[in-house]
């Protein structure tokens, strides 16, 4: 049945042989690809090529299980006044007795009444405890308060109560800290978190951590948002996004939503301004959502190949760079999978590139443009004519030709950095934002909500822009915790990891 199915004419048959036969090799091609994607190494080193630059793969991160439901406190009493209204009073919490606690007295200055100049005695106080961590255990702050009163007028004095963080909240600074730098610098799960504690003695919640983490990311939101507007200031971004699942309830299942990573860092062209990078939630991946994110930015660009970029670029205010470690990875994967004399002389030629940039990493503007247009320009010139010259002599429909195509397609993007020290001549300062994210997603798997997407982005941005300027995460949250509730919102930028670390905060550095 299927013989009288063929056709009887020889060159139809031809043709649809050779079309089956190129079927065929770009399904197993895109199988060998995803495969080395999903279980092979990330670096993207030749072995005839070990002299070029390492680049870094590019898909990235996932989110968190932020917006669990906080589950009614069992601690809770039921009273019952007059009215027969029930009223749920919260009975004082006790902290094991086992941990160490160090008692803070906050005792008036003066020692008469500020009212009549008497002498004060002693007339009780009030304690409150709050749990803290230092790195390795717990411990507990007994904020003692004593109360004063005036023999000669009867006032009483006693200092107020020291803010908390999170208002009327158990947690110190040091634990809030701890558990969102677990979370999203170390890729610890609640859950995981709470067995651990759980080992020290400390039973706190999966529902109580992740409302911890809720509060932090509301109490870091105007420190995020003045690193976006940091960001948005520079002549130059990197930018990037990756998928991130988030919790579809009724339909059980997940939806996809997005990370966007806006990254301020222009060091390798010799800026000594600090480098930042600000993350955004979506829950969708439309071209309104970098447009949103980017109002009123004007520069350069620099971003992969994606269509939903388009907009930016149409005014002229924003300028496009392209990312040649885009366009050397389909060289690369073609490589990995069949190896190529034509995908190997790409390689070579592309590495030839990255070799001068290695030269003129960290040199001023001027010098790296000039040494580019001496250098890169007579490369990128004779590689632009070889895969013209490669593309007529190859199938049109293999993934040889739609990797030349590619990087035919994006010329001007791609060869803009030759013609601008400012910009870098791949995107991997973007793509190593996103790697942190990746690894969160293959730990804690989805995001319970939106709101988790955006508690994730808010916390992931003041960490990783510590890290960028090798601040240690841990310390650098715990000062902003121990002040950020009682800092003017119009100073809010002094909070800044940069700004803590001038202000001689004695941070330790980043491991």
């Amino acid at each position: 049945m299927l013989a009288n199915a063929l056709p009887n004419d020889m060159d139809t048959l031809k043709r649809m042989l050779v079309s089956r036969d190129e079927t065929i090799a770009k399904l197993v091609a895109e199988i060998a690809r995803l495969k080395r994607w999903q279980y092979g190494r990330s670096s993207e080193r030749v072995s005839e090529l070990m002299d070029q630059l390492q680049l870094a793969l590019g898909d990235l991160p996932e989110t968190s299980d932020e917006s669990l439901p906080v589950a009614g406190s069992s601690d809770a009493l039921p009273t019952q006044p007059s009215n027969n209204v029930t009223i749920l009073r919260r009975k004082p919490r006790a902290f094991p007795t086992h941990l160490p606690r160090e008692t803070i007295v906050h005792a008036p200055t003066a020692c008469g009444c500020a009212h009549c100049g008497g002498q004060l005695r002693t007339l009780g106080e009030d304690v409150s405890e709050t749990l803290d961590y230092v790195p390795g255990y717990f411990k507990v702050h007994r904020h003692v308060r004593p109360k004063l009163a005036c023999r000669a007028c009867s006032h009483i004095e006693q200092v107020p109560a020291p803010s908390r963080p999170i208002t009327r909240g158990m947690a110190d600074a040091g634990l809030l800290a701890q558990v969102v730098v677990a979370k999203y610098a170390d890729h610890t799960p609640l859950y995981r978190q709470a067995q651990i504690y759980r080992r020290a003695g400390v039973q706190l919640e999966r529902a109580t951590l992740g409302a911890w983490v809720r509060e932090s990311s509301r109490l870091l939101e105007p420190l995020s948002n003045a690193l976006g507007r940091y960001v948005r200031q520079a002549d130059k971004i990197h930018t990037d996004d990756t998928p991130v699942p988030v919790l579809d309830p009724g339909r059980g299942k997940t939806r996809t939503g997005r990370l966007w990573t806006y990254v301020r860092d222009d060091r390798p062209a010799g800026s000594r301004a600090p480098p930042a990078v600000w993350y955004q939630y979506s829950p969708d991946r439309k071209s309104e959502r970098p447009q949103k994110h980017l109002q009123g930015f004007s520069g350069i660009l620099q971003a992969d190949a994606y269509s939903g970029y388009g907009a930016l670029y149409r005014g002229g205010q924003i300028v496009e760079a392209g990312c040649w470690a885009h366009a050397r990875r389909k060289f690369y994967d073609l490589f990995k999978h069949e190896p190529s004399p034509i995908a190997q002389e790409a390689l070579a030629r592309i590495g030839a590139l990255y070799a001068i940039e290695r030269d003129i990493r960290g040199c001023a503007v001027p010098l790296r443009q000039s040494v580019r247009q001496r250098q890169a320009a007579p490369l990128l010139t004779s590689l632009k004519e070889w895969l013209e010259q490669v593309l007529v002599t190859v199938s049109a429909k293999s993934e040889l030709a739609k990797a030349i195509k590619y990087t035919l397609g994006h010329w001007a993007a791609l060869t803009r950095y030759c013609d601008d020290g400012r910009i870098e001549i791949d995107n991997n300062t973007a793509e190593r934002s996103i790697r942190p994210l990746v690894l969160g997603r293959r730990n804690y798997l989805f995001a319970g909500a939106d709101s988790g997407g955006h508690s994730a982005a808010v916390i992931y941005s003041l960490i990783s822009t510590a890290r960028l300027n090798d601040v240690e995460p841990f310390a650098y949250l715990r000062a902003v915790f121990e002040r950020i509730a009682d800092h003017p919102i119009n100073q809010i930028e002094k909070l800044l990891p940069w700004r803590l670390d001038l202000q001689n905060e004695n941070l330790p550095k980043a491991a």
